[in-house]
């Protein structure tokens, strides 16, 4: 691993309606934010949605059993609904970015229930889009293996038209 990178580079930070995993249970509830209400990750508009989670957020939606069944707590009919405990704060998290002097989480967190599972990140929340740049610069020959039924070089021609020069 280069000086610059870690274990969080290429990962993505995770937002609110992201979802949460415990190898103990079976359902994949949502984040909730109770930590801020300031920063949004690539929304503009501050949509909860994209509220930053942090290492202080220990909610889910919904709330009560969040992970479902627990597998750590067998019945003669199948399980026990989850008692989520959480042991501590969120580990693993991004510490370089901080939101109100907290860290920020990003895929590779993990949380530590009292009764026994591991909180991962099932989905950070976030998705990717298309802009101009990111068209104008792209390699239409990598583009064509992933779609090959788009002429990507014909969208590129499209959105730098005549007299605009990129360098």
């Amino acid at each position: 691993m280069s000086e610059n990178s870690s274990a969080h580079s290429d990962k993505h930070f995770v937002i609110q309606k992201g979802k949460a995993q415990c190898n103990q249970g079976d359902q994949f509830p949502q984040f909730k934010v109770t930590s801020h209400q300031k920063h949004y990750w690539n929304n503009k508009e501050g949509q909860a949605d994209y509220l930053a989670v942090t290492e202080d957020d220990l909610q889910f939606n919904p709330p009560g059993p969040s992970f479902g069944q627990c597998k750590l707590k067998p019945t003669a009919g199948g399980y026990l609904p989850c008692a989520f405990a959480p042991a501590g704060k969120w580990q693993k998290t991004y510490e370089k970015t901080k939101v109100m002097n907290k860290s920020c989480l990003s895929e590779i967190s993990e949380l530590m229930c009292s009764v026994g599972g591991k909180i991962t990140i099932k989905e950070h929340g976030q998705t990717s889009t298309m802009n101009k740049q990111s068209i104008t610069t792209a390699d239409p020959k990598t583009y064509n293996i992933i779609n090959p039924f788009m002429n990507f070089e014909e969208s590129q021609n499209e959105l730098e038209g005549p007299g605009q020069i990129y360098e």
